[in-house]
């Protein structure tokens, strides 16, 4: 479906591919107007870290080559994709968004880059994230405040902050970013994005870790499950990817059948930020669509503990301690003032409480595994909130209050299960609402199609109309 700019920056990949085999669009025409969008509103988003269209021109038009012969690279050729910064590029540095660090420049792309490149992908740059990824915003020490392409006095959600702008303001259709407690879904919710953190192993990561998870950040269920099916491909390098699987390029075109699905509706974190009440309502009439069209929709009783977070976000405290301790002193005054109050918070926790807080994230691993096995499906909130100011770090401004927003998301972090986020509904005042759909472990094309399911069946008062300018439209 065309977008209403009536311009190629505002199609889905699935559609940009169709119209390259019908040689209805060129990559290079569509690579030249994703850059007068970036051109735009990149002043007012500052959505990135590096943006190379001159090394993009000449990847989109070795793909208008491809695509004359017949013969294109793979299932994304000539389609823009940006990724984060965190998931390294040959020869561009790697901040991770903290100007008190002095940047890795890596000689090998990570496992996501590769796969992007070898699918023909047209790379057009590095997305900004905050201080270390540790932060639900677009507030970095380095790279200053990254705004939502819906409103720019809101905030775009993190860490994948610049990955999530980039997607809502249509600087292309495919974009990748990383998720440890919820940086993939939390600039979904707060951007009206649909956007998947896959099963653990599922993505390969050079650096992988507890939690840890890259995945892609779309408009589209289907343009999802197109980018998942290349950055998927198992890679050597990291040991805990899963087997080669064949997860299609495209979602099957059949719809998917709810009727008698089990599903779980999830309204109580345990823990955390209380739910707004708008949140709430968005979720639970997302719930009922399922209902109405057979899912057999039961309430899930909280499983997670305020314990539980406050363990996990102790650990993860004395994880960026250990990197803070290595910087020389000039350069720990340079990291955001925020992630030093943070880190230092626990500058007198010993070994023995890690190890605790360790056994509680296992614990925690447990108890969601436990508690969702009964069901297909699980639908809940992201976030117990809406998007707040762009200049907050956290979604309660400058105070500690620790990870209080994550109580919905983490656990499948920890558990390793695919979990989605789909725009459900707004706000009063027009602020986008996300609706999380998670499965068992493995299954995220399970999750991916309910996910372009809930799409065909949201109604027109849950579907976002993306805010990407008309063609000549100055909105810089």
């Amino acid at each position: 479906m065309p977008h209403p700019s009536g311009r190629p920056a505002g199609l889905t990949a699935t559609d940009l591919v169709r119209a390259y085999a019908l040689r209805d669009l060129s990559p290079v025409e569509v690579l030249h107007d994703v850059a007068d969008v970036i051109r735009t509103r990149e002043p007012e988003v500052n959505a990135f870290w590096r943006l190379d269209l001159e090394a993009a021109e000449a990847a989109a038009r070795e793909s208008e080559a491809r695509w004359r012969r017949g013969d294109p690279a793979g299932p994304i050729d000539g389609v823009p994709v940006t990724i984060k910064e965190n998931l390294g590029r040959a020869g561009v540095p790697m901040p991770a968004g903290n100007a008190g660090v002095e940047p890795v420049v890596p000689t090998r792309s990570s496992p996501v880059a590769e796969r992007v490149e070898e699918s023909g992908g047209v790379v057009l740059g590095s997305t900004v994230m905050p201080d270390w990824g540790m932060l639900s915003s677009g507030v970095s020490s380095l790279h200053g405040v990254t705004r939502s392409p819906w409103n720019p006095a809101l905030t775009t959600g993190g860490s994948s902050s610049g990955a999530g702008a980039a997607a809502a303001g249509g600087y292309g259709p495919l974009h990748v970013g990383t998720d440890i407690g919820g940086s993939i879904r939390l600039p979904g919710t707060w951007l009206g994005l649909t956007t998947l953190k896959p099963s653990a192993g599922r993505v390969p990561l050079d650096t992988p870790y507890l939690g840890r998870a890259a995945g892609p950040m779309t408009r589209s269920a289907r343009d999802a499950a197109l980018l998942l099916s290349v950055i998927s491909r198992p890679d050597p390098r990291d040991w805990t990817s899963l087997p080669p699987t064949d997860l299609g390029t495209v979602l099957p075109p059949e719809p998917l059948d709810v009727r008698g699905l089990r599903v779980g509706l999830h309204l109580d974190a345990g823990c955390g930020l209380a739910l707004d009440a708008e949140v709430r309502c968005a979720v639970e009439a997302a719930a009922n669509v399922f209902a109405e069209a057979g899912a057999e929709v039961v309430p899930l009783d909280p499983f997670m503990t305020p314990r539980m977070l406050r363990d996990l976000d102790e650990f993860w405290r004395v994880r960026s301690l250990n990197d803070f301790d290595a910087l020389p002193p000039d350069a720990r005054e340079r990291v955001l003032p925020f992630i030093q109050r943070w880190v230092l918070a626990v500058r007198d926790v010993d070994g023995g409480s890690v190890l605790r807080d360790y056994a509680s994230i296992m614990a925690l691993q447990q108890a969601t595994v436990a508690a969702t096995e009964a069901f297909d499906l699980v639908l809940s909130p992201v976030a117990p909130v809406a998007a707040f100011p762009a200049e907050w770090p956290m979604p309660w401004g400058e105070d500690d209050l620790g990870m209080a927003h994550i109580g919905f998301t983490v656990p499948y972090n920890m558990s390793g299960q695919p979990a989605a986020s789909v725009n459900c509904g707004f706000t009063a005042d027009g602020r986008t609402i996300g609706l999380q759909v998670s499965g068992r472990r493995f299954d995220d094309v399970g999750v991916l199609r309910a996910v372009d399911w809930y799409e065909e069946h949201r109604g027109a008062d849950a579907t976002p109309v993306w805010p990407i300018p008309a063609a000549g439209e100055n909105r810089g």
